[in-house]
């Protein structure tokens, strides 16, 4: 049994304190200053490719009875809005690796963080993003990324990747030291539109997983399902990643009788890659203006 978060906000999009836009276990609304209404997921359920049912997220200025399924991206429960923007990476060059979040960038640029287990597929999901190769490190050893590494894009928006959580082999100051300054950099980063939250579809819910999404969700922290390794197929014994990914689902909605938004995910076969920067450039341009 997982701890619920009842008491906690979900926040989908968080420039600032002063106009965020929220989700709550309960409801969804938008801060002061005044911002386009956003009103309740879809009551109504749709079935996806991966053959099972799922609340729709509905995105600031589109109302639930003006979605339709060609609204809804493939593989996810995300409507599209009018916010949806050009989605395309023209230009990503790395920036700086920061040990501590006081380190970081410090300028006014939006930015979404990657973050996930070790060995979630984390760098291959960065390097299909961004078309790629080696933008970051790809390694067979889990946890190799310790710091906090800042990518911009476009020259207008950071892709950050946060060090993986979870390395068996880490030292107990190394796992300290990540849960120290990834949080300091969680709570104190006010430029922070969204986490995308890894979660490895080939493998059954993890608890370690599911604590990170309610650390997440106690502290107001915006966040996006994306589930990876979708392409795999079911192993002997176990199930397929769509199967997983209804289990996970599941356990979150003993949390949060509204689903946070989620997405599948391959870096083998690219699915997915094209929907995930879609919903991304909402977020971005809803945050940017």
């Amino acid at each position: 049994m997982i701890t619920a978060v009842r008491s906690g906000m979900l926040r989908f999009f968080s420039p600032s304190l002063s106009h965020a836009l929220s989700f709550s276990s309960s409801s969804l609304s938008i801060r002061s200053p005044p911002k386009p209404s956003l009103r309740n997921p879809l009551s109504r359920s749709i079935s996806t490719h991966a053959s099972f049912e799922t609340q729709l997220f509905i995105p600031p200025g589109i109302l639930p009875d003006e979605v339709d399924d060609s609204a809804v991206l493939p593989g996810s429960n995300i409507a599209v809005g009018p916010y949806a923007g050009d989605s395309r990476i023209k230009d990503v060059e790395f920036v700086k690796s920061s040990s501590r979040a006081k380190d970081c960038p410090r300028d006014d640029r939006p930015e979404f963080a990657v973050l996930g287990r070790s060995n979630v597929g984390k760098s291959s999901l960065i390097n299909s993003l961004v078309r790629k190769r080696e933008i970051a490190l790809t390694s067979k050893k889990p946890g190799k990324t310790q710091l906090i590494n800042h990518f911009l894009v476009n020259k207008s928006w950071y892709l950050v990747d946060l060090p993986g959580y979870g390395f068996a082999k880490a030292s107990e100051t190394a796992k300290t030291d990540w849960s120290s300054f990834t949080k300091g950099y969680f709570l104190n980063r006010n430029t922070l539109v969204a986490v995308l939250l890894l979660i490895d579809a080939s493998v059954p819910p993890q608890k370690i997983d599911l604590d990170c999404a309610n650390w997440l969700g106690r502290n107001n922290i915006p966040i996006t399902f994306v589930f990876t390794k979708c392409d795999k197929m079911k192993v002997a014994k176990g199930k397929r990643p769509d199967e997983n990914i209804r289990d996970f689902q599941e356990l979150i909605k003993q949390n949060y009788k509204q689903h946070p938004p989620w997405i599948m995910t391959s870096s083998v076969t690219g699915l997915g890659r094209d929907e995930l920067l879609l919903h991304m450039s909402q977020l971005r341009n809803y945050w940017d203006q």
